[in-house]
């Protein structure tokens, strides 16, 4: 959702420019080519952030991870009321948390456009849990009908001194009732904010039919986002044309379903209330792994390690494959900033080219975006700033064949085993 607020009223409520992203979004279905760009490697991950939602039906959610944010939203002309409270937002007693919205209004509650017609919930974990990076995932059933605007989104945690969209702001999931079909997946920052959000759009099943799982995976300079496992989006630095990239910090979620609004327009005689969002789960895990950074061989093509060339330090030094030994020229350390060391000095694209070809070398570390690589659930290592896969030239298995970046294709001379 898309932030410009009142913020005595509600802090990070959703911007009035919302209404055009939809304009913005490009859909597309399982089996594009933007799988190309799978979702991060969190299996040895520490889990940071779990919320099952089990309790009996009718409870609260759990205070010490979620708070509400309660009032009405003047600046996307939503119609709801968000409440505190079992009313809108309790536990069913089947392990999940169902935010109800309902056409009602018992606390004559006054909203932008006069007494409001519906009221729903929001809950953040805005004073309860923050994080930089990892991989954040919630299971969810979708709401139904005209008008609905469910979301799963996070907020850079310095909004308070910074303001919106300065704080950074990624959507993981969105929907609105028009489009039972497609999800949504933005990023907000200065420069690329309300209409001007940076995202794609997902076209898969009726998303309110049954649960689905919604997630990004966010390491330095990268963010990817995926459906039920399916990567279907990725940005990086790269994309926010010359604008601060303003996703290093710790942000916060939160959970909401709104009613109307610019971007999704008002309910209508077919909507259905009440109406709901079931979370069936939210899962965050560390981005790093752990707390420390990994060392160990790394393995590609044909079980050939990642080697430096001669076992030198020298700046230049070419980065190349090798049968695998007890050299330490083959010891890589993967750090919590997103480099890869070995002697102290980083993996490197040779002057910082992102072209198809480029040379891969070991380099002082100087923190650009040349010497920060993620690492995919598929195996890739990808240099974040060019969004190119490490690469073996020409898909050699010889001993002392060069590395090199390249689109990621899903070729055997691309898929890495690391520590």
């Amino acid at each position: 959702m898309t932030v410009q607020s009142t913020r005595s009223r509600l802090r990070g409520a959703f911007s009035l420019a919302a209404v055009a992203v939809a304009a913005l979004v490009v859909p597309l279905s399982p089996g594009t080519d933007a799988q190309a760009a799978p979702a991060a490697d969190v299996s040895a991950a520490a889990a940071t952030f779990t919320d099952d939602f089990n309790g009996p039906a009718g409870a609260p959610v759990d205070g010490s991870k979620w708070r509400f944010e309660t009032g009405d939203n003047v600046n996307n002309h939503e119609r709801q009321w968000y409440t505190s409270g079992t009313n809108n937002a309790a536990l069913d007693g089947n392990g999940n948390l169902v935010i109800t919205a309902k056409r009602e209004n018992p606390g004559n509650y006054q909203c932008w456009y006069g007494r409001c017609e519906y009221t729903s919930a929001r809950l953040s974990t805005a004073q309860t849990f923050t994080q930089t990076y990892g991989h954040y995932e919630a299971r969810i059933k979708m709401s139904r009908g005209q008008g609905m605007w469910p979301a799963f989104w996070m907020l850079g945690s310095d909004i308070g001194s910074v303001g919106w969209p300065n704080s950074g702001e990624i959507d993981i999931m969105e929907n609105v009732g028009f489009e039972p079909n497609t999800v949504h997946g933005t990023i907000h920052g200065p420069g690329y904010s309300g209409s001007g959000g940076i995202g794609a759009g997902y076209s898969g099943p009726t998303f309110a039919d049954g649960f689905h799982t919604f997630a990004v995976d966010w390491t330095p300079g990268r963010i990817v986002w995926s459906v039920d496992g399916n990567a279907y989006s990725t940005k990086t630095t790269a994309d926010v044309g010359g604008n601060r990239w303003v996703f290093d910090h710790p942000f916060y979620m939160i959970l909401n379903l709104a009613v109307g609004g610019y971007w999704p327009g008002d309910p209508n005689g077919s909507t259905p209330f009440p109406n709901q969002l079931v979370v069936d789960y939210v899962h965050v895990t560390s981005g790093d792994g752990g707390t420390a950074p990994r060392t160990g061989r790394v393995t590609g093509i044909a079980g050939k390690c990642l080697d430096v060339a001669g076992a030198a330090t020298a700046d230049g030094t070419p980065v190349q494959i090798a049968n695998c030994s007890s050299n330490p020229a083959q010891s890589w350390t993967f750090g919590t900033d997103g480099t890869i060391r070995a002697f102290g000095k980083c993996l490197d694209v040779t002057s910082g080219s992102t072209a198809n070809g480029a040379r891969v070398q070991l380099w002082t570390c100087n923190g650009t975006g040349a010497q920060r690589w993620a690492v995919s659930g598929a195996r890739d290592i990808v240099n974040v700033t060019a969004n190119k896969c490490l690469d073996v030239v020409d898909g050699s298995s010889n001993d002392g064949a060069r590395t090199q970046i390249w689109a990621c294709t899903g070729a055997a001379q691309q898929k890495w085993t690391t520590p």
